[in-house]
């Protein structure tokens, strides 16, 4: 006979601990754009080389991302746009999943991600445009 006091298998976890994941990814993005705020990426040595552009002289899809990220929390999204306008597109997408998962997280239902194929490869495939189209001459305005 189980003890009295133990949790059913099928008991349901508070609000607050359904709501600890959440909370924690939340702090660690904060944290994150709190330090790409104070370290301004446009000043040399404060952060490493994009392998791929220090290696081949290419941007990858990421380049500029921190220049991006820095643009944005400082509330200047002309600049973070041309910097990596994909990544821009990221932080809003995160953003809305992030307050769609709060939001059923309260509720007590489960947060299911699950994107249909069409949409992963479309998404693929337009940051492949987007690389390729960054590392030719007449792609220019694309780079960081």
């Amino acid at each position: 006979m189980p003890p009295v006091n133990a949790p059913s298998p099928h008991a349901v976890p508070g609000r607050a601990a359904r709501l600890a994941a959440p909370a924690g990814l939340l702090a660690a993005v904060a944290a994150a754009f709190a330090y790409v705020a104070a370290v301004d990426p446009n000043e040399p040595g404060h952060y490493p080389v994009c392998p791929l552009l220090g290696l081949t002289g290419l941007y990858c899809p990421g380049c500029g991302g921190l220049r991006s990220a820095h643009a944005v929390a400082h509330g200047d999204l002309a600049t973070a746009l041309q910097a990596n306008a994909p990544a821009v597109l990221g932080y809003a997408v995160f953003a809305v999943l992030w307050t769609v998962w709060v939001i059923r997280a309260a509720r007590g239902r489960p947060m299911r991600l699950d994107p249909p194929p069409a949409v992963l490869w479309t998404a693929g495939g337009l940051l492949l445009v987007f690389t390729v189209l960054r590392n030719t001459p007449f792609g220019g305005w694309l780079h960081p």
